[in-house]
Order: structure tokens, then sequence, then C-alpha cells
């Protein structure tokens, strides 16, 4: 079933307007969905297309966007609607034009960014699950940092992991690290920041004026260390943004020693979603780990 005629009729009831597709091309980028910028008459959209059951995950990310948004400390892509029908699933979003940004362009990303973490929550987790990449990520909220992070990110990958196959020094170690996560707290208790929850450069641009954007949130409240170790995990992070977010927001003397800590939970992800091209990285930044403790 095409679902482009249902789409546009989603988008038709959503905006109270009725609108039809007269171009429509796939966008590059991603490895989850399949993407497309559709146009009609003088509006534009971004379309994410999958599968039907997938229609929670992509309102699980509407969801996000409209946290992000209720913040007002950084651009997202305004979601417009997410639906589906019995065969696809979609999220249809604002098109923002990108550009390329500055120096000046990453120090903003870096205030802005400090400025959403400054919005803060109860409880660390959400109020609903979400994804991080195609994996199910469980938000089950908790007043308990560290139980949090033991039990619904990296305990909750290692399992993952062991269903996968990947037994032996992994899960040996893994639970080690697991019953010594009390020593990365010792005098440590993060306030639960708002977090974009995925933030690696893909999931980044400036628009065409140089503004930060950031898009394909994993949305949750939790340590702001979390958001900012993965700047660090695949570069593509200027000093200028790090140092204008540590000038708006400085961070804890200890963020050296846990930011191989919140890395390793995106690290055990992409082992549990593209394989055991990761399986040594993730053994040795557990076998670090445990060294410091």
């Amino acid at each position: 079933m095409d679902p482009w005629t249902d789409i546009c009729k989603s988008i038709t009831a959503a905006t109270g307007k009725t609108f039809k597709i007269d171009h429509r091309a796939a966008v590059r980028g991603g490895c989850i969905n399949s993407t497309f910028r559709i146009a009609g008459g003088d509006r534009s959209y971004i379309v994410k297309l999958n599968a039907a059951d997938k229609a929670d995950m992509f309102a699980a990310e509407a969801a996000g966007l409209e946290e992000i948004t209720r913040v007002n400390a950084i651009r997202v892509p305004q979601p417009v609607c997410p639906g589906a029908n019995r065969e696809s699933g979609w999220l249809v979003l604002e098109y923002i034009a990108l550009g390329r940004g500055n120096n000046a362009s990453m120090r903003a990303l870096g205030q802005q960014l400090a400025a959403l973490h400054r919005a803060t929550g109860e409880r660390y987790g959400w109020k609903r699950g979400n994804t991080i990449g195609a994996t199910p990520q469980i938000n089950t909220q908790s007043s308990d940092w560290m139980a949090f992070w033991r039990e619904h990110r990296l305990g909750y990958q290692l399992r993952l992991a062991a269903a996968k196959g990947y037994r032996g020094r992994l899960q040996q170690d893994g639970e080690a690290l697991l019953e010594k996560l009390p020593a990365f707290f010792a005098v440590y208790r993060p306030q639960p920041a708002l977090l974009h929850g995925d933030l690696w450069s893909g999931n980044v641009g400036f628009d065409e004026t140089g503004n930060p954007v950031i898009f394909d949130p994993a949305v949750y409240y939790g340590d702001r260390e979390a958001d900012l170790a993965m700047t660090e995990l695949f570069g593509g992070f200027s000093a200028d943004f790090d140092a204008a977010y540590r000038e708006a927001y400085p961070l804890n003397a200890g963020y050296a020693r846990r930011k191989t800590l919140y890395n390793l939970y995106h690290v055990l992800n992409h082992l549990n979603l593209f394989g055991g091209s990761y399986l040594g990285q993730a053994e040795d930044m557990i076998g670090r780990l445990l060294v410091e403790v």
C-alpha cells in the first residue's frame, strides 16, 4: 500500500490546510528509517518512514521533540504529525534548510546545550520509553541515578548482548563493572537534566543563519555528562563548542572518569545493532573502567 496518500491526509488533518505532494526526494542520512523531503505549494516537510510497527517509535520521537521545544533553549524540527496505516508508520517534521556552521555557531551550540541541560525534572528517566537507534530505551523513572544507569542502560545492553551470543569476557567484566558502579558516584549526585540522549555530530546541524539545530533525539532526564560524553565519542564537536559549554555550565571534576562509563552504553548499543566489530572496543572500555576502581 502506497503510504503517501495517507501521509497527505495526516498532514491535512494536523495543519487544517489541504496538502498534496508536488515533489518528493530521498534524503541521505541515518540507517534506521527511509527519509524524504516532500513539497507541495509553498510548504515543505521531512518525512521519516518505516514499517507500521514503528509507529510508537515515531510517536515517542515527536514527544521528545516537544519536550525539548518546551524549554526554548535550542532549535529542533517541529513535529507535524506521527501516523500509520496497516503497512507503514511515519513522522512528518518541519523542514529546516541547513547551511554550514562556523566557530560562532559551535559556540552557540555549547551555550544552548548548556541551557537545555539546566532544565531539570524531579526524577531520572522519562514519562515514556523510546529508542536509541532501533533499540528500545527503557526510561522507567527512578530517584536513584546510579540504579537507573545500572539497570536501564548498561545492564539492559549487556543482557541484549548476551542474548545475541556475546558472552565470555564481556559479560564477566560487565557484571564486575555493574557491581563497582558506586565508586563512580561516591561524592557525585547529578541533577536529572533534560538530555538529547543521542548527541553525536550526525544529529546536529545549523540553519541558514548559522543557528544550531538538533534532531533525532532519544530524550530522557539524566546526568548531563552523558550528553557531553557522547560529543567526544565520535568527534565532530570543536574546542569552541566545549569551551562555550563549560563556561556556561562548568563540569564536575569527575567527568573525565565517568565519560567512558557513559559512552560504554552507546558502544554496547552499536555492538547489539551492528555486530562484533564493536566487541573489542566494548571490552577494552570495561577493562579501563575496572582498572580505575
